[in-house]
């Protein structure tokens, strides 16, 4: 449904309208990109895992009981055609929570320390604890990474120093046998594809979820138009945004008959693919049908890969992503507003509200806020100048 609705806003082209978003929204939004890149490869650079702190996972286990209270007092409530909860529910929700077994509560803490880890934010705050259990063979790998990925550059562009980074420490870690750890296993098999979708089709199973389609239809076409503008600053090309907004639909219309979620354009991998020479639509594919190859038969070579060298690549990446023409010219920039008897620029502004945003919350969010100060702004200039020229 995400995917038909897709292909509906790029036919009506209402994908042209991404091209007036100001360029201090984008510029805070592509350097708020690296950022978050970043930060969130600091902790598997130097080898820290929050599943595998034991001392940090035990703080999580008083947790797990009220997780799995919620959880079935929510499925109850969804399953039950009153939408009211009963003593009995409640009864039956703590007999649940006596019966689990001490590996679903350790499995279920792991999850609540992983995700109390993760992101921006997350890895500030376990960063202290972190940094007393670095281990300094995932550091060397993750350094040697980025070294080879500048200098090889030095050497040669033909072939693309991210693939040969990538090959010679995943070969070094492997071929001594050092104690490294790999990237979570990849798994393997084509999807079943669910024909029941259409066999069994019917409205009224559809229609309670028409506005988590739309809602989801709309971050997707924002994500990937964002991304396309972000690629269009880097090749200094232009995109077709109603042409991306069709594509994108066909391709998530028929991941769903697979099982697949509705997704988007990545601003990381696009990143990553211009980074290492791609300039066409063939290293899209190539990337789709790599990608195939690993899921029918190269999972677990794949899956060999240290972390730490997926990680000192993404770092090479956050620091090729990041807006810099935008960030010198700060202070070039008029100063053409004041704040509190302080005059100050207002695209500085609206650059810095998004960067922080972006960062430390939640990039779609973020540039839609941003969106709102730039007009408020705008409007205010138009304002001024027409009272100016009326006097």
């Amino acid at each position: 449904l995400s995917g038909l609705m897709q292909i509906g806003l790029g036919a009506a082209g209402l994908g042209k309208y991404i091209r007036y978003i100001p360029y201090p929204v984008v510029s805070g939004f592509m350097t708020a990109i690296g950022v978050i890149i970043l930060v969130t490869q600091i902790l598997p650079s130097i080898g820290y895992n929050a599943k595998e702190d034991v001392e940090f996972v035990k703080q999580f286990e008083t947790q797990v009981e009220e997780v799995v209270l919620n959880r079935y007092l929510k499925d109850t409530k969804n399953n039950n055609d009153t939408k009211t909860l009963t003593l009995g529910d409640f009864k039956n929700a703590v007999s649940e929570g006596e019966s689990i077994i001490e590996a679903d509560i350790i499995k279920e803490s792991k999850n609540l320390a992983s995700k109390e880890a993760s992101g921006v934010l997350g890895t500030i705050k376990v960063l202290p604890r972190a940094l007393k259990f670095i281990n300094w063979l995932e550091l060397i790998l993750a350094l040697g990474t980025i070294f080879i990925i500048y200098g090889f550059k030095r050497i040669t562009t033909a072939v693309p120093s991210t693939l040969v980074a990538l090959v010679v420490m995943t070969g070094i870690s492997v071929g001594f046998g050092l104690n490294y750890r790999p990237i979570e296993e990849i798994p393997t098999g084509f999807p079943i594809p669910n024909l029941g979708i259409f066999t069994e089709f019917s409205l009224s199973s559809l229609t309670p979820y028409i506005f988590t389609a739309l809602t989801l239809a709309l971050l997707g076409a924002i994500d990937s138009l964002l991304t396309s503008v972000v690629a269009d600053n880097m090749t200094k090309t232009k995109h077709k945004p109603n042409k991306e907004l069709v594509g994108q639909g066909i391709g998530n219309s028929i991941a769903a008959v697979f099982g697949g979620i509705p997704g988007a354009g990545a601003t990381i991998r696009t990143v990553v693919n211009i980074n290492s020479g791609g300039k066409t639509k063939l290293s899209g594919m190539i990337a789709g049908l790599m990608l195939l190859v690993i899921l029918l038969g190269l999972g677990p070579i794949a899956s060999k890969i240290p972390a730490a060298v997926l990680a000192g690549i993404l770092v090479t990446v956050g620091i090729g992503v990041m807006d810099y023409k935008g960030l010198k010219a700060i202070p070039n920039l008029p100063r053409d507003i004041k704040v509190v008897g302080v005059k100050l620029s207002s695209e500085v502004i609206i650059m810095i509200v998004v960067l922080l945003l972006s960062t430390f919350w939640n990039l779609v969010y973020a540039v839609g806020i941003g969106l709102v100060i730039a007009s408020l702004m705008f409007m205010k200039k138009i304002g001024d100048l027409t009272a100016q020229q009326s006097k």
